[in-house]
Parts: structure tokens; C-alpha cells; sequence
């Protein structure tokens, strides 16, 4: 076993094993492999693994990694992978790189402010799609960080929900960078917090069923708080 699949494996045991010890069922969290470190090899390499949700923060380097991932696994006769293959937009997205976003990916984890979501909705209704988003919060409140405010996050739902291009299916949030387990769990039950208040109170349809945090420092943390969707890169590729 190489050392990529040794490592997939052994994130994938622990998030099993963490979602067990949490009460949850053992597939009720979805990993998704970030590849802005990866060259295209080991990205091949997860995918051929079984790992075919992809996360990206940049969109050209999405598009063009996805394009060559793609005539790859064509080119060496594994046409149905690619086929299974579901890329996320996980970083910042700039409104002018909307349309190239909603031609590559399944998810936009990083929806944070109303004109960007209007532009999405505009994007999406020309390409004739449903376009499934994720909010994104700041619930650390850390100013560096993108995000709607948490006292906002509301509003800007209701708002996301009233467009007809869009389908609201979640939250996203990043904890602070640190090392106090405290802090995270802190910012991670806000956001299951704002998830669940939103849910009860029906802001959302039926799709929205996914909290998105979590990464290769803090992810079994994120898994305990709830999180459905786990975002690791390092863990995996370092």
C-alpha cells in the first residue's frame, strides 16, 4: 500500500471510528480530499483509491486540474471514475469566476455574501441549473476570515432561499488556527448551533442537511460537533 492510500485509509478508520464513539452513523460523514497541494499524480492515486470527492480553493487551478484528472483516468480506460468524480469550491469565491465555478463543481461551500449569491443565481439560471451551495460562517469572528457574520447568517439564508437558481443545502464553516481544543469546539458548536436553529425553524428546505468543517488539524473535533463534511489536504498529501 503506498503511502497516499495508507493515509486515506487510515483517516477514513478514524472517522468511522470517531463518528461511532460520537453516536453517529459510521457513513454519516463525508470526506473531501482537498487537492490544492497535490500534484495530479496523487490525486489520481485518491481517486483510484475510491476517493472521488475533491475539494479545490482556487477556481483556474480547479478547472485545470479537473480537466487533466479527467482526460487521464479517459485515457487509461477508466472513463466510469471520472464519471464519479464530484469537485467542491471550497475557497473564497470572486463573483467574476462564477460561471467557470458552476461548470466544474457539485458544491459551493462558500457562499458568504448576498452578491454573490445573487450572482450565482443570475450564472445558474443562464447555464438552466439548480446551483447547491453552502453559507458560509465566521463563526470564530476572527476579521481576517470570510464568512457571513453569525448575527447575519439568518437574514442572508432566507435571502438565498427566495432565489430560484440556488439550493441552499448546508453550512461551512474554519475554525481559528490554534491549538486550544476549547476555542475550536467553541467556534464548531456555533456553527451546529446556528445549523440546528435554522432546521428547526425551517429557513431551509429538505436539502439543507450538511455542515461543512473541519480540517486535517481538527477534523475528529469537527465530527464530535456534528460536521457531515470533513475538508483534509495536509493529513493526506504532506
Amino acid at each position: 500500500m503506498s503511502q497516499i492510500a495508507d493515509r486515506l485509509k487510515q483517516i477514513q478508520e478514524t472517522i468511522v471510528s470517531t463518528s461511532v464513539k460520537a453516536g453517529r452513523k459510521p457513513d454519516s460523514v463525508r470526506l473531501i480530499v482537498v487537492t490544492k497541494t497535490a500534484t495530479p499524480e496523487q490525486i489520481l492515486e485518491a481517486v483510484r483509491c475510491g476517493f472521488t470527492e475533491l475539494g479545490e480553493n482556487r477556481v483556474q487551478h480547479l478547472k485545470q486540474i479537473a480537466e487533466q484528472i479527467t482526460q487521464s483516468l479517459g485515457a487509461s480506460g477508466q472513463a466510469d471514475i471520472a464519471s464519479r468524480i464530484r469537485w467542491h469550491m471550497i475557497g473564497h469565491l470572486q463573483r467574476n469566476k462564477v460561471k467557470p465555478t458552476l461548470q466544474v463543481c457539485s458544491l459551493i461551500h462558500s457562499v458568504d455574501t448576498l452578491r454573490l449569491a445573487e450572482e450565482i443565481d443570475t450564472a445558474a439560471a443562464k447555464l438552466a441549473i439548480h446551483a447547491p451551495v453552502l453559507l458560509q460562517v465566521n463563526c470564530s469572528g476572527e476579521p481576517q476570515k470570510y464568512g457571513a457574520p453569525v448575527g447575519a447568517a439568518f437574514h442572508l439564508a432566507e435571502q438565498i432561499m427566495s432565489m430560484p437558481n440556488l439550493r441552499l443545502e448546508g453550512l461551512m464553516t474554519m475554525a481559528p488556527l490554534t491549538m486550544d481544543k476549547d476555542i475550536v469546539r467553541s467556534s464548531f458548536a456555533r456553527a451546529r448551533e446556528l445549523f440546528d436553529e435554522m432546521r428547526t425553524e425551517k429557513v431551509a428546505g429538505s436539502k439543507f442537511r450538511h455542515l461543512s468543517m473541519g480540517m486535517s488539524q481538527d477534523y475528529e473535533l469537527a465530527i464530535e460537533m456534528g460536521a457531515t463534511m470533513v475538508r483534509i489536504g495536509s493529513a493526506i498529501f504532506a
